[in-house]
């Protein structure tokens, strides 16, 4: 079993179980579930058949191995036989979490006529004549692209981009959950960097925005950056920018939680990879005081040997100090412990030798580098990257967000100033009066987090000179649908048009 001791809906099933209709049966049933670690959740009755209750009962585990434990202590009990297991995650992912929906009507010839043939061509006359107007008349203006090669893919590391749909189909319905933005899985069946660069290029002119995703590094250093140099529209590696925007954001609160500042703040990282090596980057952007990077092998300082490029550029910027050790070494005296490695990265000694009011933030998933029960009382504040314990560290919080404000503004690049303002536009999301060891950031349905980073970033955008337009008159974040018809026909064709009699739609409801 796991050593987190948490039960999750992650690992559910439902258990299809035929029970003797006589008392006790089900209290031993109960008990079973109870003894071997389980936690009933949903009890329904389906059918009564000579003598016995036909129930199905959910049940909650802390992992696979452990619903087949539970299982087996159920079905060792009397006069309790179980028919089938149903695992309800699994059940979730039939047939894909995505779909095409229409935003227009096709129910008669008249609509046919104008949003197929022959009408058509007008919209594709109209894009040819005047490129800038694909923005206006095409779903380009709210459609992102989630890029994946399958190579680094959540706990799971290198496996392959059909494996990986899953994750980018997830990562799609968060960008319409919460940012209302349209997001579109591509699985690429290649790890070249050069011809995933092509392909993307290749793609874009469909897409408003790259959202690159769980792509090994290095090679996502060098994706990235080559991306951003060619095309017009935004490129943001979430793994790396994502978390670091909701580290700082995490950071800035639970410091004023404990009463320090940035500034004065000593900081270890361990993980010297995309998430690792963005969120130092963005610290030290921020005015962090001291960050120390360490790998496996240990703290990394300027002429570490054998680093690569990448890695040595880090070194550069990060432990001015040139302290040399392990990463438990690095934690003596340091107010800060960041984890994005993986578990037993650092241990509870280590952690014992940190500053008084030390904040650690383990979020390595699904076991964080230490747990939050080894180390409670020994800190001040403690975030993870799971659901289940207070102040989840997690990416859905910012990037609906920041790519909503981006497309808003149509802003042709995602800058480390419209990063920053992300972080500090979730950070404040919190109310001052209302932070606490166990309450750092907004939960992830906090339904107010994606306007207010979305404001924030499309302000930055035009402060930075990135934003194509201006910021619309609904606010920035609030994804006002694009409308009635006479609005539209008055932005594409001019009043003559919208002065006609064509009727109004009825306008869609705001998203937020």
């Amino acid at each position: 079993m796991s050593t987190i001791p948490h039960t999750s809906a992650a690992f559910s099933a439902t258990l299809r179980v035929h029970l003797d209709n006589r008392p006790g049966a089900f209290a031993r049933m109960a008990g079973s579930i109870g003894d071997a670690g389980g936690l009933l959740d949903a009890i329904d009755l389906v059918r009564l058949e000579h003598g016995k209750k036909v129930r199905d009962v959910t049940v909650l585990a802390v992992d696979e191995l452990h619903i087949a434990r539970i299982t087996e202590a159920v079905s060792a009990q009397d006069g309790i036989e179980v028919e089938q297991v149903a695992d309800r995650t699994l059940l979730l992912h039939r047939g894909g979490k995505l779909e095409i929906a229409s935003r227009v009507p096709l129910k008669t010839p008249d609509d046919l006529s104008m949003a197929y043939t022959p009408g058509v061509a007008r919209a594709c006359r109209a894009i040819a004549d005047e490129p800038d107007k694909v923005w206006s008349l095409t779903s380009k203006s709210n459609t992102v692209a989630v890029v994946t090669d399958g190579t680094a893919v959540l706990g799971l590391g290198d496996i392959g981009p059909e494996a990986a749909l899953p994750v980018m189909e997830g990562k799609a319905i968060l960008f319409k959950e919460f940012g209302g933005v349209d997001a579109w899985p591509i699985c690429l069946s290649t790890t070249d960097p050069d011809e995933i660069v092509r392909a993307v290029v290749a793609i874009a002119p469909g897409f408003g925005g790259i959202n690159l995703e769980d792509i090994s590094a290095p090679r996502c250093f060098e994706i990235e950056a080559r991306l951003r140099e060619q095309l017009d529209i935004p490129v943001f590696h979430d793994d790396q920018h994502g978390t670091a925007i909701v580290v700082l954001a995490a950071l800035q609160n639970a410091l004023r939680v404990v009463g320090k500042q940035l500034e004065d703040a000593r900081i270890v990282v361990t993980g010297a990879g995309a998430a690792g090596s963005a969120t130092a980057r963005m610290l030290a952007a921020a005015g962090a005081g001291e960050i120390v990077c360490c790998d496996k092998q240990g703290a990394l300082y300027d002429g570490s040997p054998g680093l690569d490029p990448f890695g040595a550029a880090l070194a550069a910027v990060t432990n001015p100090r040139r302290l040399r050790g392990s990463a438990d070494d690095a934690l003596a005296g340091a107010d800060v412990y960041i984890g994005l490695s993986g578990p037993g990265a650092v241990s509870v000694d280590g952690i014992r030798t940190m500053a008084d009011g030390a904040i650690v933030f383990a979020m390595a998933n699904p076991t964080p580098e230490i747990t939050p029960e080894e180390i409670e009382g020994l800190v001040a504040v403690i975030g993870t990257g799971r659901s289940d314990y207070p102040n989840q560290i997690n990416n859905v919080l910012a990037f609906p967000g920041l790519f909503r404000g981006a497309l808003d503004v149509r802003a042709t690049a995602i800058t480390e100033g419209m990063k920053i303002a992300a972080a500090l536009a979730l950070a404040d999301v919190v109310p001052r009066d209302h932070l606490a060891a166990d309450f750092v950031l907004p939960s992830v349905f906090d339904r107010s987090v994606a306007p207010a980073i979305a404001g924030a970033v499309a302000r930055a955008a035009l402060d930075e000179g990135v934003a194509a337009k201006k910021l619309p008159r609904h606010a920035a974040g609030s994804r006002s649908p694009r409308g009635d018809l006479r609005r539209g026909l008055r932005a594409v064709d001019g009043p003559a048009a919208a002065a006609g009699k064509t009727p109004r739609r009825k306008r869609c409801p705001e998203r937020f």
